[in-house]
């Protein structure tokens, strides 16, 4: 299968997942649970792919200066600080970790 294919028939996928959702009665998607799992499952995948682009490179995992500069952004967000000054901080720490050398 070519690369070409994989993605038309992901497109595929997922056009028929959305009509799928469509079809589905209101009253399923509106009860508690459903609405309650969908939120969760925004989280969860979110969390996912920060983990994923902290730690990831390529198939390695890899612990470099992005770990401290989530953290100081996790914390930063914990003291409700505005999203710019999150966003620069953990730049700059980052930044400063690889400037000595502490990570690549």
């Amino acid at each position: 299968m070519t690369l070409w294919n994989a993605v038309l028939l992901a497109s595929v996928i997922c056009v028929a997942l959305k009509a799928v959702g469509y079809l589905l009665p209101a009253r399923w998607v509106e009860a508690p649970r459903p609405a309650r799992i969908a939120d969760l499952l925004t989280v969860a995948l979110l969390a996912a792919l920060v983990a994923v682009q902290t730690l990831g490179a390529g198939q390695a995992v890899v612990v470099d200066a992005r770990i401290p500069a989530v953290l100081v952004a996790g914390g930063l967000l914990a003291l409700r600080a505005p999203f710019l000054v999150v966003v620069v901080a953990a730049a700059v720490t980052a930044a400063l970790l690889r400037l000595w050398g502490w990570a690549a």
